[in-house]
């Protein structure tokens, strides 16, 4: 069972030393931005939250931007190799702030100011720290600590850093270190392992798109013949509200489905009125992404809530001998991804326009014959997708187990002596 915030410290290991993560801690020093590159080879890089490997808990310093830094910031940020590095402003919430990582690199690099760089104590393992801040994370600590304004989380490390912890000798935390990396390492083999099959079902997925896009293809005309109507949302979007009729933007449109998750921008009754007497979204519909992730597209389903437009999704209504569902499925094949593409305009933010749409080449063929292929496509992507669903569930589990591991081994719930060798990963399979 995975401990509360410190309902565990009574349990821990009587040998264990009862105190407080700071006293883990040797420094706490915020990290600094620098100036823009000098690009005269005195450049280092600047490690940011979004450089965070976060499942590993590792800095991840190649993608870091460079930045110049003056000879006495770098004197008092310079990050050494053991350090850890804390976001302590940003998050967000699915991924609230908190999180630290290890620093492991052998170049020289500092932290942003968004974050702080942590040197552990004498005689703390560095590694063992890492873990230490993990557990802490999964359990709630650190979100308890948080303090929002404006919508950005800021971390109260005092606070965070008072919270009661017990902790063994430098030799335990070495042992405990030594048996989360070996048993997260395996975790992390299985885990890569899904995720490259994943890929693999995503592009049996598309294999089966296209192999009946292009049986299909013996006959092609212009998309253009094939709508009634063809319009983007407003170009002038109006002021967002908290509540009323939500506005649906690219972001919605994913590989097959709209994602209701995400309607959190709103405009008021009487702008979405004025919206809708020009464009109204209809069950059947074709909402296809013109801006950000171009082509992705999916069809509107009937009970699907009052929406309107933004401009970075195009709108197609096909005509009745033209099946939704079926052009939704073509405009996701790989030759009509491919027509997209090339057509892209090549501004500062590529889109695309209505009038490529139109000019799109899309299989001519009888409604019987869309209507046989739609229900081909769609039997075999049911089974993909359920494959897909196992083993999403699996990495579930997965993570859900690394995390348990992590916390357990980190607040002494088990001695690692006994533990090794163990398999970590039973009950978790495919």
């Amino acid at each position: 069972m995975t401990p509360t915030a410190d309902g565990w410290i009574e349990g821990a290991p009587v040998q264990w030393t009862r105190g407080r993560i700071k006293n883990l801690i040797a420094s706490a020093t915020n990290g600094t931005w620098g100036d823009e590159p000098a690009e005269d080879g005195s450049d280092v890089r600047c490690i940011r939250a979004a450089d965070f490997d976060r499942v590993g808990r590792r800095a991840k310093v190649d993608g870091a931007p460079l930045r110049s830094i003056d000879a006495s910031s770098l004197r008092q940020h310079l990050l050494h190799p053991g350090d850890l590095i804390l976001e302590k402003s940003g998050g967000g919430e699915k991924q609230p702030v908190g999180m630290a990582v290890l620093y492991e690199g052998a170049e020289k690099a500092v932290c942003s100011n968004f974050c702080s760089r942590i040197s552990p104590a004498s005689e703390v393992d560095s590694r063992f720290l890492t873990y230490v801040f993990a557990a802490a994370y999964g359990q709630g600590l650190t979100q308890s600590a948080i303090k929002q304004t404006t919508g950005i989380q800021n971390l109260d490390a005092g606070a965070f850093f008072s919270s009661p912890w017990a902790y063994p000798e430098s030799e335990d935390q070495r042992r405990i270190a030594d048996f989360l990396d070996a048993e997260t390492a395996r975790i992390d083999r299985l885990a890569k392992h899904d995720q490259k099959l994943l890929g693999l079902l995503g592009e049996r997925r598309k294999a089966v798109i296209d192999h009946e896009v292009d049986a299909s293809s013996r006959l092609l005309t212009k998309l253009f013949w094939k709508l009634s109507v063809l319009r983007d949302g407003t170009h002038q979007p109006p002021p967002r509200v908290d509540l009323g009729v939500p506005l649906l933007t690219a972001r919605n449109v994913s590989g097959g489905d709209l994602r209701l998750t995400d309607l959190d921008t709103h405009v008021s009754e009487d702008d979405a009125k004025l919206l809708e007497k020009s464009l109204r979204m209809m069950v059947g519909d074709v909402l296809l992404s013109v801006k950000g992730t171009i082509g992705a597209c999916a069809v509107a389903p009937a009970g699907f809530p009052r929406s309107v437009l933004d401009r970075n999704v195009a709108l197609l209504r096909p005509l009745p001998e033209y099946s939704s569902e079926w052009l939704a499925f073509v405009l996701r094949s790989t030759g009509l991804q491919d027509q997209m593409r090339i057509s892209v305009t090549a501004a500062a933010q590529p889109g695309l326009p209505l009038g490529v749409i139109r000019e799109l080449r899309v299989p001519d063929v009888p409604l019987s014959e869309q209507e046989g292929r739609v229900d081909r496509i769609s039997a075999r992507c049911r089974e993909i997708d359920q494959v897909v669903d196992r083993v999403k569930r699996k990495g579930s589990l997965l993570s859900e187990r690394r995390q348990a591991l992590i916390t357990a081994a980190a607040t002494g719930q088990f001695d690692v002596t006994t533990a090794s060798g163990r398999n970590v990963t039973d009950g978790v399979s495919a």
